[in-house]
């Protein structure tokens, strides 16, 4: 009896958790995620205008960035330096590319107050691609995602502003900095970058 109780058991585990990750596995599932962390944003900006404490700041900076792997925006950012170098130089350029992205994600937080329509999401093999419409004093600017399934949550891995994409974009300016002046020439302005950040 009690084998038949503890596999009966094991069964509804498995469907349930079944069923959570076919749910993770769906685009209604990543809109409302982004939709949430949206939400979330919108309401900590408050009033427009407004000052912010270094608190505020320091959450709004969190919840803004908390989905984004930066790790993987990293790798494509250095390209393929990034299987050159050591561990070590690895770790100290994905923390200082971190460390930049995050507080330029504050420079202007107006932004965040733009309105967002979901035009699209298609997903493949635990990727997905976002495009939506963000509408602010009448300009629309297509903002778009690129994401991946990492373990049972889903992470931005790269992101673009109208056509732009973060981690492209750094990696054209990234790789004519080593051609020309080497890999050590690039930490030494990040860390002087992250430093006035």
């Amino acid at each position: 009896m009690r084998f038949l109780k503890q596999a009966t058991l094991s069964v509804l585990v498995a469907i349930i958790l079944g069923f959570t990750s076919f749910a993770q596995n769906t685009e209604e599932y990543i809109k409302d995620m982004l939709m949430e962390r949206d939400q979330q944003i919108k309401e900590l900006l408050g009033a427009e205008g407004q000052e912010y404490t270094d608190e505020q700041r320091a959450e709004l900076k969190e919840i803004i960035n908390g989905i984004i792997d930066f790790e993987e925006m990293a790798k494509i950012a250095l390209d393929e330096t990034y299987d050159e170098i050591s561990e070590e130089s690895r770790a100290e350029f994905v923390d200082l590319f971190t460390t930049i992205i995050r507080d330029h994600s504050l420079n202007t937080l107006e932004i965040y107050r733009a309105k967002i329509t979901y035009n699209s999401i298609q997903l493949e093999d635990g990727t997905a691609m976002v495009e939506t419409l963000a509408e602010l004093d009448d300009i629309r600017t297509p903002v778009d995602y690129k994401m991946a399934l990492d373990g049972d949550e889903w992470v931005i891995t790269d992101m673009s502003v109208d056509e732009l994409w973060t981690a492209e974009s750094y990696k054209n300016q990234f790789q004519r900095i080593i051609e020309r002046r080497g890999f050590d020439t690039l930490m030494e302005s990040l860390r002087k970058r992250a430093a006035r950040e």
